[in-house]
């Protein structure tokens, strides 16, 4: 299961809408016979990829999938019915499906099929991997991560804007690897006309892996600046209008995006907690002291009492050259 999941993991960012599965089948001998993961753009399946490496040394064997196999008929026939037809003996699952069309039905088929199953090894990492597809198809909301590169006092940059760079060679690769595992990477504008970034992944032996860009803007006011900046040089990237941040997620959600990464200012991450759609935070923290006159990382929320601040829990730290990343989790 765990080379599954790894298996899974390499399609983050490039498989929606569909989840990024991982599969391995093994022969009746417990030899690998196949493994693959959801092709980018969600067809063709983990299934049917490793199923087709397998052919008949996948009869009487073992399937070892991430996420439970489809049962309804989309492009192709169903995962479920391609693991029946080719023999499969035995079927270990980490977790459900929650599409309402699955949900269950997989499992069930495969079972009244008479295929031995088991439902949740390592089910934890698998929900964890595919969060977004989780909760866009339970809640209409994507995954959303907020990624701050910060000073050790939790500055994002001096008082006269200068931020590049805070961190070191090693965080901004793991920053470049973050995008690459979005569907979507959401900003504000004044990020957008102060640093001009181009927020592509720039990591080598990587292509084809840069997300969609919205950049949030006021729309009560005639921003001429950032709309004329977005349509002149980076015109395949999206301007939204207004800082209702759930609307804006919901309709990412219809349409099909299941990880957005915020990359911008303390305005845009305050107004994210606020509204409370941070799910991750990664922190790159640097080994820097900028003071109290520096730009926050986060705005002003005005608590008046500890309850009312957003918790999170730590689940990863990793030095980085002379950095370190950490990643909480809404608790």
């Amino acid at each position: 299961m765990r080379v599954a999941l790894g298996r899974a993991r390499r399609g983050l960012g490039l498989t929606g809408p569909n989840p990024t599965v991982g599969c391995v089948i093994l022969d009746p001998q417990g030899r690998v016979a196949g493994q693959a993961r959801t092709a980018d753009g969600g067809r063709p399946h983990a299934e049917t990829q490793a199923l087709a490496q397998a052919g008949e040394r996948a009869r009487g064997g073992t399937a070892i999938v991430t996420l439970e196999p489809c049962a309804h008929e989309g492009e192709t026939g169903p995962c479920a019915n391609a693991l029946i037809s080719a023999g499969i003996a035995h079927a270990v699952i980490a977790t459900t499906d929650p599409d309402p069309r699955t949900a269950g039905a997989g499992i069930e088929r495969l079972r009244a099929a008479g295929i031995s199953t088991e439902v949740g090894v390592l089910e934890a990492e698998a929900r964890a991997l595919n969060a977004g597809f989780i909760k866009r198809v339970t809640q209409g909301l994507p995954h959303l991560t907020l990624k701050l590169g910060l000073s050790l006092d939790g500055k994002i940059a001096l008082a006269n804007g200068a931020s590049q760079w805070i961190t070191g060679a090693e965080a901004r690769q793991r920053g470049h690897r973050l995008r690459a595992q979005a569907d979507f990477l959401l900003t504000g504008a004044k990020t957008v006309l102060k640093d001009e970034p181009r927020f592509t992944v720039r990591i080598a032996g990587i292509s084809g892996a840069d997300p969609a860009v919205g950049v949030v803007y006021d729309a009560d006011r005639a921003d001429q600046d950032i709309v004329g900046w977005v349509n002149q040089h980076r015109s395949g990237w999206r301007l939204l209008p207004g800082w209702d941040f759930s609307a804006h997620l919901r309709a990412l959600a219809a349409e099909g995006y299941n990880r957005v990464l915020a990359e911008a200012g303390g305005g845009v991450a305050r107004a994210l907690f606020v509204e409370d759609l941070v799910d991750e935070i990664v922190v790159f923290r640097a080994g820097k002291v900028l003071g109290g006159d520096a730009r926050d990382g986060v705005g002003l929320f005005g608590f008046t009492d500890l309850a009312q601040a957003p918790h999170f829990g730590r689940v990863d730290v990793l030095a980085l050259g002379p950095d370190v990343m950490e990643v909480w989790r809404r608790a």
